[in-house]
């Protein structure tokens, strides 16, 4: 008989922070540097913990460019070549401490993040990503790069429940990717009913990975700066966008001029048609495509994102009185704002 689970879960979207007292005396006061040690590589990473998704419409060099100016991290998509990375680089040697080169499972996977590593020395990150991370094979590959590569720091995933984020630390992850299903050009909850609300996700994956002193990245279902607050209070050490950097210039995707003169941009899930077919050819028979194409408003230069985002984010700290963002989950208690059916669960306190 099939298992119900029924206490209630939830999205960023039913839940605020509570304010509190605060000795803050302005926004600027407010430390967002994680000094972080990783639990397998042992390499210690500082930096502002906003990376920008590796989605081929996202990740790119030009988005690392901006990003590793301030110190944020991209995971740069897994299309470019190695003299392409070789090339990038020699150019921007100052900011590949906040790149990490991308991949999926297969071996052909392997053999080019392998040639990558190689050529590139100085990249000491790798994204190990799929849709789903609770197979064998995945675990396999985990235990495969983290054997060939012992000294860099793997963030592998998608996942969504404090075991198998155990079991990927367990076999040579440092970060796990935590989020099925939350992003906004995402389809795989609709085609499959698979998935699980991202704010309760990130709070018990969280709770699991930090008992083995590992960390996880909450990736997708951000929609805004509000809601890249409330993955921290959670508990998340990283926190992944895509749609919000989406449509800029530095992002992927066809710029487009429509009849009234008003500029978009193509984004697009990697599991879309629209990516299957750019970078495979087709979608194969066995599958459905569980990402969606849509067109989003052309914003210029990411740099005013970056900045709403960072503001938004020592906006959350001062009203929750947190000097650093690390704080922020011990002073973080979020108000249930949907309809409930049991007030005890109407405030949440994050779990020390």
């Amino acid at each position: 008989m099939p298992n119900i689970i029924n206490e209630i879960k939830l999205d960023f979207k039913d839940v605020l922070l509570r304010p509190k007292r605060s000795t803050l005396k302005s926004r600027a006061d407010v430390d967002l540097f994680r000094n972080i040690t990783f639990r397998n590589s042992k390499r210690t990473y500082r930096g502002i913990p906003v990376i920008a998704s590796n989605m081929d419409t996202v990740g790119t060099f030009e988005m690392a460019k901006v990003l590793g100016q301030h110190k944020m991290f991209t995971t740069v998509h897994k299309y470019y070549s190695v003299d392409e990375w070789k090339k990038f680089a020699q150019e921007n040697a100052d900011i590949l401490e906040h790149v990490a080169v991308s991949s999926g499972s297969s071996d052909e996977d392997f053999e080019h993040i392998k040639l990558i590593l190689e050529a590139v020395p100085q990249i000491t990150f790798v994204c190990l990503d799929v849709a789903n991370g609770y197979s064998q094979h995945f675990i396999d590959f985990v235990r495969k790069v983290r054997s060939a590569f012992p000294t860099h720091t793997i963030m592998a995933g998608n996942v969504v429940t404090g075991e198998m984020v155990e079991e990927l630390i367990l076999s040579g992850a440092d970060i796990v990717k935590v989020g099925i299903g939350p992003g906004s050009v995402c389809t795989t909850r609709i085609k499959t009913g698979v998935g699980y609300p991202q704010l309760s996700c990130v709070m018990e994956c969280a709770d699991a990975a930090h008992g083995l002193q590992g960390h996880i990245v909450a990736d997708g279902g951000c929609t805004c700066a509000g809601d890249v607050a409330k993955a921290f209070g959670a508990g998340a050490d990283f926190v992944m966008i895509g749609g919000l950097f989406a449509g800029h210039d530095q992002s992927g995707g066809e710029l487009t001029v429509k009849s009234d003169g008003t500029k978009v941009k193509l984004f697009y899930g990697m599991s879309s048609s629209t990516a299957m077919l750019k970078h495979v050819g087709n979608v194969a028979n066995y599958r459905a495509s569980e990402g969606k194409t849509v067109e989003v408003p052309y914003r210029g230069d990411v740099i005013n994102t970056v900045q709403d985002i960072l503001g938004g984010l020592r906006s959350a700290c001062t009203y929750t009185g947190a000097a650093k963002l690390k704080e922020l989950p011990r002073r973080a208690t979020f108000i249930r704002c949907t309809q409930q059916a049991n007030p005890i669960y109407s405030t949440i306190t994050v779990k020390q």
